[in-house]
């Protein structure tokens, strides 16, 4: 494995929350991370559009000369991991394999809850890498939208937030519990608390950012410059995206730069 940058890509500002944790647990390796914020949300976009924007964004991270890559997207990982597994020569990571993984080991044969995004949970994603490492548990899958405007206005404990979470998961902790739930989108680790209320206060919770981070510093290694340069790039405004992205990344974002990643195609 070389030893360059550990590029990050996602559709937004997302998966900062997942740099915060490679950061956190590589605290000495460089990082450079591209938020695609000119065509967020990958969601609505078709499986080929999706493929084709992580192709792009790992393209760019690569003439910055990252050795390793993760795809912090839930869609992107779904969607598009495996095309990128084939195409790039670096190892590449998702944020949904290390969850499932997590959550299989918590609940091998319980009840496992998947909160994430619509599109996410359409793709059946999650179940499908849970199944692979816990056959006999019973996946139960549970969109929750409003969570991700939610984190990026910073109403992540009031009572707006506490009245959603409640509504999206109320049944759950009055009806057949569950033994652990996944937080299966980048956004949501930052409501943790108002989440595991909503769930009852004893339910595990397994963060994917967390997870993926893990698998990453396994594959690495201890090593690293010292001290570690964070680049941040996006496709469209760098101002907001420093603004908000700092709630995310749990540290101040000094300097993003504004980069044309379509201009790559030629």
């Amino acid at each position: 494995m070389g030893t360059g940058p550990i590029g990050v890509f996602d559709s937004g500002m997302g998966g900062l929350t997942v740099l915060r944790e490679i950061a956190a647990t590589l605290p000495s390796h460089d990082t450079i991370y591209l938020g695609d914020t000119a065509r967020v949300p990958y969601g609505v976009r078709s499986a080929e559009t999706i493929r084709r924007y992580a192709r792009e964004n790992a393209e760019f991270l690569l003439l910055q000369g990252i050795s390793v890559l993760v795809v912090a997207c839930n869609t992107a990982t779904a969607v598009a991991l495996d095309d990128l597994k084939e195409r790039l020569p670096i190892p590449v990571f998702g944020v949904v394999e290390p969850g499932a993984k997590r959550a299989a080991a918590v609940a091998p044969r319980g009840r496992i809850l998947v909160l994430a995004t619509e599109a996410t949970t359409r793709s059946g994603a999650y179940e499908r890498a849970i199944h692979l490492h816990a056959p006999a548990a019973t996946v139960v899958s549970r969109a929750c939208p409003l969570f991700v405007p939610l984190a990026e206005e910073g109403w992540v404990d009031n009572e707006v937030a506490k009245a959603a979470a409640n509504t999206y998961l109320g049944e759950l902790r009055t009806g057949t519990r569950v033994d652990a739930a996944v937080l299966g989108c980048t956004h949501y680790p930052l409501l943790r608390e108002t989440i595991a209320a909503a769930l009852g206060g004893d339910v595990p919770l397994i963060d994917s950012a967390r997870s993926t981070a893990e698998d990453v510093a396994a594959a690495v290694g201890a090593g690293g410059s010292g001290l570690a340069k964070r680049r941040f790039f996006v496709t469209d405004a760098p101002e907001r995206f420093a603004a908000i992205g700092s709630r995310f990344l749990g540290a101040a974002i000094e300097s993003v730069e504004h980069v044309d990643v379509p201009s790559l195609r030629g």
